[in-house]
């Protein structure tokens, strides 16, 4: 029996590290891409059934390149998690043009480009799965956040809007929306996260969902998400104040 294959962007750290040695562990083929290649090399060169394929997600012909290299070595692609993000909080207090440009670029944009490149071969192998990582940061507007949250609700619309595309070639679109996980991404974060999870919670929770479950969405942890889907269904006047109270936001 041939083993399955998984293809991970944002490979090199935080969830998708993580998640890459999970379904190392689980005896799949894992498959890891990121810019930083020495850090993609360390990990590959840890775990026999972890493989390094360079890329930067913004690069069109990039992508193109790195897939037709990774299923030239595998044969074959099962899942593909796409979780390459970025972030600067220091930037999004203020309306910074190409900031956001930068943040769209890679977090929506990236995305896309990744999921360009797998499209044929998906809609024809008619099945399979195709992950798209967001966050609780796209559920609804938040202060302090002028590229990010923006980037995550246009990844949340493409996932829902994809679901139907490629539904109609067998092909599984899953939406991932963590909270606050503890990754290099996260600790720039200046202010108390609520529920805060490791990398290895994230994986588990990744995992089950996509191995075991069929749900379009998994988002974790529970005791956090839930609140903010409920909080996304208010009105906006109720919406605007508990928010404001809850992160001490104050009309000038």
């Amino acid at each position: 029996m041939n083993k399955k294959t998984i293809w991970i962007t944002g490979g090199s750290t935080g969830i998708g590290k993580a998640l890459a040695i999970k379904f190392a562990n689980e005896g799949w083929n894992v498959a890891i891409s990121a810019r930083r290649e020495q850090l993609l090399e360390e990990i590959s060169n840890e775990y026999e059934n972890i493989s390094s394929f360079p890329l930067d997600v913004t690069n069109k012909s990039n992508c193109n390149e790195v897939f037709n290299q990774i299923i030239n070595k595998f044969q074959n692609i099962d899942i593909c998690f796409f979780s390459t993000g970025t972030w600067d909080p220091k930037k999004e207090k203020d309306i910074d043009v190409e900031q956001i440009e930068n943040v769209f670029k890679v977090n929506f944009f990236g995305t896309l480009n990744s999921i360009k490149a797998v499209e044929e071969y998906f809609k024809n192998k008619k099945s399979g799965t195709i992950t798209i990582v967001s966050s609780i940061a796209g559920y609804r507007g938040l202060p302090n956040s002028t590229g990010y949250g923006p980037s995550k609700s246009a990844l949340n619309n493409l996932a829902e809007s994809l679901y139907f595309d490629f539904g109609r070639s067998n092909v599984r679109v899953c939406l991932v929306s963590p909270g606050f996980i503890k990754t290099p991404m996260t600790d720039k974060n200046d202010f108390k996260m609520p529920f805060l999870k490791t990398p290895e919670y994230a994986a588990e929770k990744i995992y089950d969902g996509l191995v075991n479950k069929n749900s379009f969405e998994i988002h974790f942890p529970k005791s956090l998400t839930m609140i903010l889907k409920i909080l996304s269904f208010l009105p906006n006047k109720i919406y605007f104040g508990l928010i404001g109270k809850l992160t001490k936001y104050q009309k000038k």
